[in-house]
C-alpha cells in the first residue's frame, strides 16, 4: 500500500483552499472576533458598570472593587455569551458588508476612486449589516447586560447575592417577565444604535483605508508621506481609530439603551429613552437640576474605558482580519494554475 495516499480521503489540502476561499469573509472575521473578543471583555464589563452606576468613580477603583467583590471572573461574566455569538455576529456582519459592496460594485454603483464613493459604499453596507444583525444579537446583548449587572439589579431589588446565578437561569428570568418579547427590551435602541453604529464605522474604516493607500480592488499601496508607517500598521490604526470615534459618536444613546435595559430588568418603572436622556444629564429633581457641563460628563461616563477597549478590540480585529485574509490569499490554487 502507498503509505502517502493513506489519509488522502479523509483529508484533502485543495479541498479545504476551496473551502477557505469560498468562505473567506466568514472565516476571517472569526478567526479575527474570538481573539479580540477574549482580549477587550474586561474593559466591556467596566464600561457597563461605569454607564450605571449613581456615583463617580474612577477605572482603576472600580476594578479593584471588582476583583475584591468578585474575583478574576468578575471581569469575565458572561464573556461566553459574546465569545460565541458577536463572533458569529460578526462573521455574518461582514459577510452583509461583503456582499453588499460587491453588489455595488458588479452593478457599477458609486464605483469612482474617490474617498467620497469609498466612504458611502462602506457606510451604506455597513448601514445594511447593522439593522439587519440587530434582530439577532438584541437577545444575546440585553443577556450580556443582566450579566455584568448582576449585582446592581439585585441590590435594586433589595437582594443581597452570595452568588450571581447562571446564564441560563438569567435568561429565564428575563424570560418570566414578559415571555419571549422581554428578550428584546429596549430595541429600538439597539436598532437604531447598531445601524449608527456600524454604517459610521465601516464608513470611517474604508474612508481612511484609501486615505492610506489602499485601492478600490483592495490592494495595499504605499503610505502617504504625512503618515509614513508600515503597511502592516494600516488595519490597526484605522480600525481603532473607526472603532473609537464611531463609538464616541454614539455613546450617549449606547447609555441610555443600557439605563433603559437596567431598569426594565430589575423592574423599576419605565422610562422612555428622552425622559432617560434628561434625567442623566439633570438629575432625578426638576426643581434643583444639576449643572448641564457636570451631565453631559455623566453622559459620557465610561467613555475612556471604552476607548481603551475600542482601540484593543478593533486594531486587533482588523490586523488578524487582514492577516488570515492576506494567508488565504496566497495558499496554492491549482484551478489558476491550470488556466495560466
Amino acid at each position: 500500500m502507498d503509505g502517502t495516499n493513506k489519509f488522502s480521503p479523509l483529508y484533502d489540502p485543495n479541498a479545504l483552499h476551496d473551502f477557505l476561499r469560498r468562505n473567506k469573509a466568514v472565516v476571517c472575521a472569526l478567526s479575527a472576533s474570538y481573539i479580540s473578543t477574549f482580549a477587550g471583555y474586561p474593559l466591556d464589563s467596566l464600561k457597563s458598570r461605569l454607564q450605571t452606576t449613581k456615583t463617580s468613580i474612577s477605572i482603576p477603583r472600580l476594578a479593584a472593587l471588582v476583583y475584591r467583590e468578585e474575583g478574576v471572573m468578575g471581569f469575565y461574566r458572561g464573556l461566553w455569551i459574546p465569545l460565541m455569538t458577536i463572533s458569529f455576529v460578526r462573521a455574518a456582519s461582514f459577510t452583509i458588508y461583503s456582499r453588499t459592496k460587491e453588489y455595488f460594485a458588479n452593478h457599477d454603483i458609486l464605483t469612482r476612486n474617490s474617498i467620497i464613493d469609498v466612504g458611502l459604499t462602506g457606510g451604506i453596507s455597513g448601514a445594511m449589516s447593522g439593522a439587519l444583525i440587530s434582530f439577532g444579537s438584541a437577545p444575546f446583548e440585553l443577556v450580556k447586560v443582566r450579566r455584568q449587572l448582576e449585582y446592581s439589579i439585585a441590590a435594586t431589588k433589595g437582594i443581597t447575592l452570595k452568588k450571581a446565578p447562571g446564564t441560563l437561569e438569567a435568561v429565564r428570568d428575563i424570560y418570566r417577565i414578559n415571555g419571549i418579547g422581554a428578550l428584546y427590551m429596549g430595541f429600538r435602541l439597539h436598532f437604531i444604535r447598531d445601524t449608527m453604529g456600524t454604517a459610521l464605522y465601516f464608513l470611517e474604516y474604508d474612508a481612511m483605508r484609501h486615505l492610506l493607500g489602499r485601492n478600490r480592488l483592495g490592494e495595499q499601496g504605499e503610505t502617504p508621506p504625512w503618515l509614513p508607517i508600515h503597511s502592516s500598521l494600516v488595519p490597526f490604526v484605522c480600525g481603532s481609530l473607526a472603532g473609537v470615534t464611531s463609538w464616541a459618536l454614539i455613546y450617549p444613546l449606547d447609555v441610555v439603551k443600557t439605563k433603559v435595559q437596567q431598569r426594565a430588568l430589575a423592574g423599576e418603572m419605565y422610562r422612555g429613552p428622552f425622559e432617560t436622556l434628561y434625567r442623566l444629564i439633570r438629575g432625578a429633581d426638576p426643581a434643583n437640576p444639576k449643572p448641564l457641563l457636570a451631565g453631559i460628563m455623566r453622559l459620557y461616563r465610561g467613555l475612556g474605558v471604552s476607548a481603551i477597549r475600542s482601540i484593543t478590540t478593533h486594531g486587533l480585529l482588523w490586523t488578524l482580519f487582514d492577516m488570515t485574509a492576506t494567508y488565504i490569499d496566497r495558499l496554492p490554487n491549482p484551478s489558476r494554475s491550470m488556466e495560466s
